[in-house]
């Protein structure tokens, strides 16, 4: 099983970062069509998910004890999406009417995990 969790978020790790870079080719290679309009924004955003999916789905050491694969995958997720949205709004000048809330609301998750992983463990 866990060489099957490896392999498989490699390859979800690898498409992920494709879409971020460069999501034209991705589209082109996968479904043979051209990406048009906001199509390269979304395609980004679903890289991201995916680069968070890797992250989650990577196996733990056996002597690990509890899984830490969602906490890695949701702080991913919502570092690199309040990241991307931040670029979006400043250098890419989008500006849709819940474009800073999601970027504000993204970042303060990433915050709030890193917070809660740092803060000592009480039983």
């Amino acid at each position: 099983m866990r060489k099957v969790l490896v392999f498989t978020a490699v390859v979800e790790l690898g498409t992920g970062a494709a879409l971020i870079a460069d999501p034209a080719i991705v589209v082109r290679l996968l479904l043979g069509s051209d990406l048009a309009g906001v199509g390269a924004v979304a395609a980004r955003c679903f890289g991201v998910a995916l680069v968070a999916l890797a992250l989650a789905c990577w196996p733990d050491r056996p002597s690990a004890g509890n899984s830490r694969g969602a906490f890695r995958g949701m702080l991913a997720y919502n570092a690199l999406i309040a990241l991307y949205l931040l670029e979006l709004g400043t250098v890419g000048r989008m500006a849709g009417m819940l474009l800073w809330p999601a970027a504000i609301l993204h970042a303060l998750v990433a915050l709030v995990l890193l917070w809660t992983a740092r803060s000592p463990r009480t039983s």
